[in-house]
């Protein structure tokens, strides 16, 4: 699935839904400072902070992006609104545009999203 933003700016910055608490995607569960990326879920298509706020405000189960998807642009960078792919956020420590940091604790739940 593929919504067709290539790169995003921070006029076309897609929505991220869910209980997000300021506009760089922090959310009620995760609201450190280096806490500034939302990810696109592949059940639905939608921008998410984290998988807490896909479960508790999508009506459906979460689906991982299979291993042949990483290609797929499903990274927001909340902080200057670039869209990663998969393969690059799960190389990046910072975000490649905009070098902002990203919560290395963050890859301790790489399997929630994304097939490993």
């Amino acid at each position: 699935m593929s919504t067709g933003q290539e790169r995003t700016g921070a006029s076309a910055r897609p929505a991220v839904l869910g209980p997000t608490i300021d506009d760089q995607t922090r959310c009620v569960h995760y609201g450190t400072p280096l806490d500034v990326i939302a990810i696109r879920f592949a059940c639905c298509g939608e921008f998410y902070p984290c998988h807490l706020c896909h479960a508790e405000t999508a009506d459906h189960p979460a689906r991982q992006w299979p291993l042949a998807q990483r290609d797929e642009r499903a990274v927001l960078c909340g902080v200057c609104g670039e869209t990663l792919t998969i393969a690059d956020y799960l190389d990046a420590d910072a975000c490649p545009a905009c070098h902002a940091p990203f919560n290395p604790g963050c890859k301790l739940h790489t399997e929630l999203y994304f097939e490993v």
